[in-house]
């Protein structure tokens, strides 16, 4: 089975609400399709969104490197050289870890053809369906309330509350949360890098001594911050995951090395597909760090591949 052509296209989705983060407010999806055509007919189909506030990866250098760099690598190659083409994708060009994760979970479709096994039972098989959170974007905190309650009627059982924005409102946002939808739904929430080391472990231990029972806090300080990281991990009653400090399987490493977060966030897009996230997956389980698998406001393609990898490894727990 060998790569006989890469076809590129676009999609645009208009999102139900829009989707609002510390970070960025996005009112659809608009996302670079990738297939990758074989001599036997297979096709093999990965996606990328373009998030340059996080990966720095737009729209048109999600293109340009494929076009022009990560295709170029794979044409001709043979998908049972599977490693070695996998590799390709990340040495051929630096960064770019959206573009690599969409072809690189189109390799993986194909590979998964190729032998007739789904992609999960490749890499592990450890379970075969997963639970999902919702996230509540940030908004007024009565907005926010009306946002919980619908997500918990529809049949949601734990609710992922962006924060981050305005900080001073974060208690107020996470009371109005709470007590509308009582103490049966898990709560757990994402700063964005939104707070300062100080300032987040003051307001995360004023939530939990107001008795808002939050299960865990994502990236609650700047990415780069892992001493920051550090610091509130060591002094929070909550535990955190690191998201945006993981943009690698060396930054996982280092992460876990140093402690400086409970758990980690492995997501496609920033790791650079499902060849490096088992990477980090691997360390977690030598540290025994419970992992998350997270989106970038993916449609089905790249969220059917994190699911494939959420059903691989016992690690991933969330």
């Amino acid at each position: 089975m060998k790569i006989t052509e890469v076809k590129l296209g676009r999609i645009s989705v208009p999102l139900r609400v829009p989707f609002k983060t510390a970070l960025r407010s996005v009112n659809s999806v608009e996302d670079v399709i990738v297939e990758l055509h074989t001599d036997t007919g297979a096709v093999g189909y990965g996606e990328a969104p373009p998030t340059g506030a996080i990966t720095g990866d737009t729209t048109g250098a999600i293109v340009g490197a494929i076009q022009d760099h990560i295709a170029k690598s794979i044409l001709g190659r043979d998908v049972d050289d599977f490693e070695d083409v996998l590799q390709t994708v990340q040495k051929c060009i630096v960064k770019n870890s959206s573009a690599k994760a969409a072809v690189d979970m189109a390799l993986w479709d194909l590979y998964g053809q190729l032998y007739k096994i789904p992609v999960y039972k490749l890499m592990g098989g450890a379970r075969k369906q997963i639970v999902t959170d919702i996230t509540i974007s940030v908004n007024p905190p009565e907005e926010m309330a009306r946002d919980a309650v619908n997500a918990v009627k529809r049949g949601y059982d734990t609710l992922k509350i962006k924060v981050g924005a305005n900080p001073e409102l974060d208690v107020a946002r996470l009371t109005a949360v709470r007590q509308a939808i009582g103490d049966k739904t898990r709560i757990r929430i994402d700063a964005n890098q939104g707070w300062e080391p100080k300032q987040a472990v003051r307001l995360l231990n004023q939530m939990q001594d107001k008795g808002l029972d939050i299960e865990f806090v994502e990236q609650p300080v700047k990415a780069h911050d892992f001493a920051g990281l550090k610091y509130v991990t060591e002094r929070s009653y909550v535990p955190v995951l690191a998201d945006e400090s993981v943009f690698s399987p060396e930054d996982a490493l280092t992460i876990m090395q140093m402690g400086a977060a409970d758990l980690v966030n492995i997501k496609l897009m920033k790791c650079g597909g499902l060849y490096n996230a088992l990477k980090i997956a691997s360390a977690a389980e030598v540290y025994g760090v419970e992992c998350m698998i997270g989106c970038m406001l993916e449609a089905k393609i790249s969220v059917n591949a994190a699911v494939h990898l959420a059903c691989a490894k016992k690690i991933i727990t969330k």
